[in-house]
């Protein structure tokens, strides 16, 4: 968010106004040497807090990181062999390789399969003609 120069003209004109022709000049100059100051004391303080707070933060964050980076490839590669073995458990029980072919099932002409639900049997002999005793 900024200041346009509809908001600069207004400020300038109720400036104007307030302090007068003849004074504005100088205390525009004022105005100027303490924007200069502010921004002079900030640049100063970022620039401290910086060397002070940040900068020893980073150092004694420094060891950490390297300490953490073998623990965060070993979680990446259990994490691999996790998976290896949730996919192995998964696929019990499937085929390897190619997905086999759906097979349709054969259709038998009517008098084939009457025979094949009637076997013969062979145990019982008839005998035919003859005197019974």
């Amino acid at each position: 968010m900024g200041i346009g120069w509809v908001e600069l003209m207004v400020i300038f004109v109720v400036a104007l106004l307030v302090v007068g022709p003849d004074k504005l000049p100088h205390y525009a100059r004022k105005l100027g040497v303490a924007l200069q100051e502010f921004r002079k004391a900030s640049q100063d303080l970022t620039k401290e807090l910086k060397e002070s707070v940040i900068d020893p933060l980073d150092e004694a964050q420094r060891p950490l990181r390297e300490a953490i980076e073998p623990l965060e490839e070993l979680n990446k590669e259990v994490r691999g062999n996790i998976k290896d073995v949730e996919r192995s458990v998964r696929d019990i029980g499937k085929p390897k390789g190619k997905k086999p072919e759906p097979v349709e099932p054969l259709e038998a002409e009517p008098a084939a399969v009457e025979e094949a639900q009637a076997p013969e049997d062979t145990s019982t002999v008839e005998i035919t003609g003859g005197e019974q005793a």
